[in-house]
């Protein structure tokens, strides 16, 4: 099929919320800095009589805009896609006006109104470039009448040719709409690529330990296949040797029936460890048991508690809630217990609580606590409050080298936090001592006195009900849970 690549310039998905407060931040100052030392040129070293007043006006605006986005919002704030649309408008009304009064589309820097829009159509989805994209050209238009000319050194108004105003307004109008279409384009197709490869990793991963279940699971169909026949051999005549003391008979022919209900357990999971509800989803204890697993050993206690109970001390196991076991869940979670057990000095909790709304996790340690600066900037990559030779990232604080000669993992929080958002979970970091502000109902668990970390899905993101979990048991698949959701699956569970 022919592909004229219109898809890529109309796809409504890509990008939209990710774009940092502090990236807009640092280029309003880059532009602050560009005017004011542009307006100072032209004024007092080249003689142009510029209004000043009305300059420093504008400029302030730019600059005040930025103080109170830095004074308000954390600098790492992730803004929303109508939060990113408004502040780049603000940017092109500031350098529009700021034109206005430098002599119009005189003014070389006119160019300068092709930012704003190039940027939103690099980081915002279409419908935002459309609007921003419209309201440059509009004022492009304006601006080519409507406009104080810039004076000379001799007095002299500076002023163009209305025909070379006009073409000068069209050639702006098509470069707003050719850059915008090319940067939205190039962005879509980054961003495409980008989802396929994430996807193609998922997979893979997956597809590679259902691999590995299922021929651990072959092999064991085959390894039990003489015993169940044998029990299956030995319960059938046991059962016609007892006809006569029908109780007894009544107990060899479940034994016979569970044998081989077993067999076929086995046949199926030999056969296709891609359907089997055992491989799908699992308790979210046993899912934190697999991923805690590889630091067992490290010299820190790990305890893992349902509502401020711990597991080892009974009950609670009959009311454990059930999640779907996908990679980016295990080694998010495995990520963040390796952080904890960095940093903690004898223990690490884990506590789960769930309601009818959502699933909670909060990991606490005793260990020092998060670091004061570190705090708002966490979950960023090469984010780390170790030395340069403690290279992997740590929740805690810096502590010193373990003794254990374990290595970490670098960007742990950051792989944590990508892989467990995707499954749609909200994260949120803070210490004990903080009085733990944000975490869900119940807090931070009872001992710890270090880092806090809450992760929170709601409802159908990764949690399923038990009716769905008993169902393909029997040989007879579930058509509605027959894979774990994907990104978009778990959005719209979100919805």
């Amino acid at each position: 099929m022919h592909d004229d690549g219109s898809q890529y310039l109309f796809d409504m998905r890509a990008r939209g919320d990710w774009v940092r407060l502090r990236t807009l931040i640092l280029l309003r100052w880059v532009a602050v800095i560009g005017q004011s030392g542009a307006v100072l040129i032209v004024q007092f070293a080249m003689g142009f009589q510029l209004p000043l007043g009305l300059c420093a006006a504008l400029i302030s605006a730019a600059v005040v805009a930025n103080l109170f986005a830095a004074l308000v919002y954390p600098p790492e704030t992730r803004l929303s896609e109508n939060a990113t649309l408004t502040s780049l408008m603000f940017d092109l009304v500031q350098i529009v006006a700021l034109l206005m009064v430098t002599g119009g589309l005189s003014n070389p820097f006119a160019l300068l109104v092709l930012a704003p829009v190039t940027i939103s159509a690099s980081t915002l989805r279409l419908q935002p470039t459309l609007w921003l994209g419209i309201v440059a050209i509009v004022m492009v238009a304006i601006t080519s009448s409507v406009y104080l000319p810039l004076v000379g050194p001799d007095g002299a108004a500076l002023e163009l040719p209305i025909a070379f105003r006009a073409g000068y307004a069209a050639a702006l109008a098509v470069a707003v709409a050719f850059l915008s279409l090319y940067a939205r384009r190039v962005t879509v197709e980054s961003y495409a690529m980008s989802q396929a490869l994430s996807a193609t990793q998922v997979a893979l991963a997956r597809e590679q330990r259902l691999a590995a279940i299922g021929g651990i699971a072959a092999a064991a169909a085959h390894e039990l296949g003489t015993p169940l026949a044998t029990i299956k051999l030995v319960a059938r005549e046991l059962a016609r040797e007892l006809e006569d003391r029908e109780e007894l008979a009544e107990d060899a022919r479940l034994i016979h029936a569970e044998a081989e209900r077993c067999g076929r357990i086995m046949t199926e999971l030999s056969r296709s460890g891609t359907q089997d509800a055992h491989v799908q989803h699992a308790p979210i204890s046993a899912v934190i048991e697999e991923a805690a697993e590889p630091h067992m050993g490290r010299g820190v206690e790990i305890r893992v508690s349902l509502a401020g109970r711990e597991l080892a001390e009974g009950g609670g196991a009959v009311d454990m809630p059930l999640v779907w076991r996908r990679p980016e869940l295990i080694h998010g979670l495995r990520n963040l217990i390796q952080n904890g057990v960095d940093f903690a000095r004898s223990t690490v909790w884990i506590d789960i609580a769930a309601d009818e709304t959502r699933l909670s996790l909060v990991i606490g340690d005793d260990g020092p606590g998060i670091d004061a600066e570190i705090l708002p900037r966490l979950g960023e990559p090469y984010v780390s409050s170790r030395s340069h030779e403690q290279r992997h990232v740590g929740v805690g604080g810096p502590t010193g080298a373990r003794d254990d000669g374990y290595e970490g993992m670098g960007l742990g929080v950051f792989i944590a936090r990508t892989l467990l958002e995707r499954t749609g979970a909200v994260l949120r970091f803070d210490n004990a001592r903080g009085g733990g502000a944000g975490l869900p109902e119940g807090g931070a668990p009872a001992g710890a006195t270090g880092a806090i970390i809450a992760v929170t899905w709601p409802k159908g993101a990764i949690r399923i009900s038990k009716a769905d979990s008993r169902r393909g048991l029997d040989g007879t698949p579930d058509p509605t849970a027959g894979s774990p959701p994907g990104p978009a699956a778990s959005a719209a569970a979100r919805v």
